[in-house]
């Protein structure tokens, strides 16, 4: 009986190293807070409004949206206030902080590194593993400078009462998110490459661009489908299928320069609306520089034939086993 009971623990101990790991029992790696503050200066100030604003998604998403508005402009009474995320499928309840200096519902008691490590290493200011669909295993990559920056931008929005519901996620995702958050014990240095692809690889990267081009199941990115679209979203701003944007010919290798920053700035390609979950609202108010740079890098992605078609119906896709317009011509 006690030997049968020791090989079993043996088993187990084997399947959880090779699978799963410990990190959801022991908790997230983390680091020990500092009392780092970041010096506020103008410069500080404007760039950190521009990636908030244009670039990583933090306003856009830490939002309430009008989603029955062309655009589904923001709330004005609500921005970066925090709101309930309204996509359908998530594994419970995901709440967007309030990124605003509120004292008692927003940001307004939590320490420059409590925000820094929310920001880039997954950790809440309690000490919790944020789900990552706050997209910190992609701003891993933003740079220190750019990191004060935002957090300099974040201390001067108004500030604004806003109680909202806590992030509750379902068993056992939970635990299994425990894994994600990485410390960042290193500096990072500056994305700002004089190389337009390089400089368009970090700005693609604290945008996320990847999290909703790529299909994915179970959360993970199916393999060799990268940025080659499938993923489907649905929530108040209707059902939609992200597009491939991988140099493919069934992706966007007709777009040049110009069509891709028009279709940034007015979302739309020719006739056809971009649905603004795709958040061109945000991209819009990247630089030209910034948006030819981007445009560079997705031009050496590597091509993925892939294609995806929203205004036919869905049908079944052998190359992603999903569900979506133009599905059966792939």
């Amino acid at each position: 009986m006690a030997r049968g009971l020791l090989v079993l623990a043996v088993v187990l101990v084997v399947a959880i190293s090779l699978t799963i790991g410990w990190r959801p029992f022991l908790g997230p790696r983390t680091r020990a807070l500092t009392d780092r503050k970041f010096e506020a200066t103008p410069e500080r100030l404007a760039r950190g409004r521009y990636l908030a604003n244009a670039v990583s998604g933090c306003i856009f998403c830490h939002s309430k949206h009008d989603w029955k508005a062309p655009g589904g402009p923001e709330v004005e009474s609500k921005v970066a206030a925090g709101a309930v995320f309204p996509l359908v499928g998530l594994p419970g309840t995901v709440v967007a902080s309030n990124l605003t200096p509120d004292p008692t519902t927003g940001a307004g008691s939590w320490s420059d590194d409590q925000l820094a490590r929310a920001i880039r290493e997954g950790i809440g200011h309690d000490g919790r593993t944020l789900f990552p669909l706050m997209p910190y295993e992609h701003f891993r990559t933003m740079s220190d400078e750019d990191l004060a920056s935002v957090v300099v931008y974040l201390r001067s929005l108004r500030p604004v009462q806003n109680l909202l519901p806590k992030t509750q996620i379902a068993f056992p995702v939970n635990f299994l998110i425990r894994s994600v958050p990485q410390p960042i014990t290193e500096p990072v240095a500056a994305g700002n490459s004089a190389d337009p692809a390089k400089r368009g690889e970090y700005l693609v990267e604290m945008a996320g661009c990847s999290d909703c081009h790529t299909p994915q199941e179970r959360g993970q990115p199916k393999p060799g489908l990268d940025f080659a679209g499938g993923f489907e979203l649905q929530g108040p701003f209707g059902t939609v299928t992200s597009s491939n944007i991988t140099p493919d010919p069934s992706g966007i290798s007709y777009y040049d320069e110009n069509l891709f920053v028009q279709a940034m700035r007015t979302g739309r390609v020719g006739a056809r609306s971009l649905n603004p979950i795709m958040p061109w609202p945000m991209l819009r108010n990247m630089t030209d520089e910034d948006l030819k740079a981007v445009f560079a890098y997705l031009r050496t992605l590597k091509p993925v034939h892939h294609r995806v078609d929203n205004t036919l119906p869905p049908t079944v896709c052998k190359i992603c086993q999903g569900k979506h317009g133009a599905g059966d011509q792939n």
